[in-house]
């Protein structure tokens, strides 16, 4: 990892000059290496494609988010690579594709319609949940300065999901460190945000 300004993704060579959101979700695809790409402020950052555990992982745990969240009307659940415009109007375009998202129906009022062109966008709207899962060649450090990008952005909680580690590092809005690293035998759960939803953190692993 060689960025300063996203110390988690790499910039793009050759690529010098802002990019714009709506730049980015026409970006061409690269024929050879089959990156995933955010922005920060205009700079358009990449990464690798994740490994097969990462997919089981998000999936193991988007699984139940969703269900919960559609059973009791509480918002939308995302999946990876789904983008979301967290910079202001007046600010470099920073996009961020959370691996798992849940926004609210307070935060979804007033955002384009389902079948509306701008829903094929990415919605200016900071999810209430942001999750990632970090990948081999991610560390606390990187992820720490992501999910405070987040926070800042509106988050209100950001979980960092450690495969390797079978851990769970929980960000809340207000505080400069996590507030709580869960272990294995841990319950996932956030009763104010998501009331009555709970996973035992082991089975997001198994």
């Amino acid at each position: 990892m060689v960025a300063t300004i996203a110390p988690w993704a790499e910039p793009v060579p050759g690529v010098e000059r802002l990019v714009t959101a709506e730049e980015l979700l026409y970006w061409p695809e690269d024929r050879q290496y089959p990156w995933r790409y955010e922005l920060m402020a205009g700079r358009l950052m990449r990464m690798s494609p994740p490994g097969f555990e990462h997919g089981e992982v998000t999936l193991n745990l988007s699984s139940p988010l969703h269900r919960f969240v559609k059973a009791h009307g509480l918002g939308v659940v995302t999946a990876a690579e789904t983008g979301y415009l967290l910079s202001r109007p007046h600010e470099g375009d920073t996009v961020f594709a959370p691996d798992i998202a849940f926004v609210s129906v307070a935060r979804l009022a007033g955002q384009p319609a389902r079948g509306t062109a701008g829903r094929r966008s990415y919605l200016r709207v900071a999810p209430d949940l942001a999750i990632e899962v970090a990948s081999p060649d991610q560390h606390r450090p990187e992820m720490a300065a992501k999910a405070r990008q987040y926070l800042a952005a509106g988050v209100q909680i950001v979980w960092i999901i450690w495969p390797g580690r079978r851990e769970v590092d929980v960000w809340r809005s207000g505080s400069p460190e996590p507030v709580v690293m869960l272990k294995s035998d841990n319950q996932l759960e956030d009763p104010e945000l998501l009331p009555g939803f709970s996973l035992r953190v082991a089975e997001i692993f198994d």
